[in-house]
């Protein structure tokens, strides 16, 4: 297929564009600088600037003739939140994702699906409720800025186009992300369990993630929001316990909440807060798994298998 992937000088863009084309696809990247862009991504893709995402749509030869666009752009979300930052953060997707389809309304009707990403954010703090598709949305600065983010790439069905929200849970990989970011605390032998451990991780290795992607990308049944997260969620203790399994130093010394909320502030909610999230879609739709269990996912994210 002939795709155009937004948001692909990131971590995840990168691996996708990676993916696309051991599977034969052409990628088109659009990236904010062009040059930045040839720099990370070489001869993978043909590079295209889209320099104001949030003011102007993509540049027409990025859209025309194409028959799938991944959709991938957002403002990293861990970090500390101001108004200012939470602002960006939505400005960042849903902005995004509206000129995006202003421009696909532009291109003509060849343009067969648009896969659009999207967060278990959606479903907000629920702590054991079972979570699939078919769930409720949360009522959260998160979750409400998943539904406005949804809402619009869904506007690109009035053009014809099969639409995939991919709500994806924490993705495990050494390179950017929560994982990242926990590392350091954990070889240094101060990790642990945070605010009581309880709450559930929907956690999916970064190649399960691409993986999804490309395989709802090819697969005219998936429609709608898909979940992407392994078959069985794990609660912060047990990925706490199993991290530091996988790296061999202690993971008992517990994070309380409020010393989180400390450091992070209102951002802490997307490790307080859980969601016990399964991808009911994702199987229903014959999806097999590279890496469904915890501990050996951790191995392959850190090297350590």
């Amino acid at each position: 297929m002939k795709v155009t992937v937004t948001g692909a000088t990131g971590s995840l863009g990168r691996t996708l564009v990676a993916e696309l084309n051991e599977q034969g696809h052409e990628v088109i990247a659009l990236s904010r600088s062009a040059r930045s862009g040839v720099e990370k991504l070489g001869s993978r893709a043909k590079v295209l600037e889209w320099p104001s995402p949030k003011e102007a749509p993509p540049p027409p030869e990025a859209l025309e003739g194409q028959e799938a666009v991944i959709h991938l752009l957002g403002e990293p979300i861990d970090q500390r939140w101001s108004d200012e930052v939470k602002q960006e953060l939505r400005d960042s997707r849903v902005l995004s994702t509206r000129q995006l389809v202003e421009g696909m309304r532009a291109a003509g009707p060849r343009l067969e699906v648009l896969i659009s990403q999207s967060a278990s954010g959606y479903y907000g703090d629920r702590g054991n409720e079972e979570l699939d598709e078919s769930s409720a949305a949360g009522d959260d600065f998160l979750a409400d800025m998943v539904v406005e983010w949804e809402a619009e790439a869904t506007k690109a069905e009035e053009l014809g186009v099969r639409v995939v929200t991919t709500r994806t849970g924490v993705v495990l990989s050494e390179e950017g992300g929560a994982l990242e970011k926990m590392l350091p605390f954990f070889k240094a032998g101060v990790g642990g369990p945070v605010a009581g451990g309880r709450q559930y991780v929907p956690w999916v290795h970064a190649d399960d993630l691409t993986g999804a992607l490309v395989a709802v990308m090819e697969n005219d049944a998936a429609t709608g929001p898909v979940n992407v997260s392994a078959p069985e969620p794990a609660t912060n203790k047990e990925l706490s316990k199993t991290l530091g399994r996988v790296l061999k130093r202690p993971a008992f010394a517990p994070v309380p909440g409020l010393a989180v909320k400390a450091l992070y502030g209102e951002m802490a909610q997307i490790v307080i807060a859980g969601q016990r999230m399964f991808p009911r879609r994702l199987q229903a739709l014959g999806y097999s798994f590279r890496q469904p269990e915890l501990e050996a996912a951790l191995r392959s994210a850190t090297g350590k298998e």
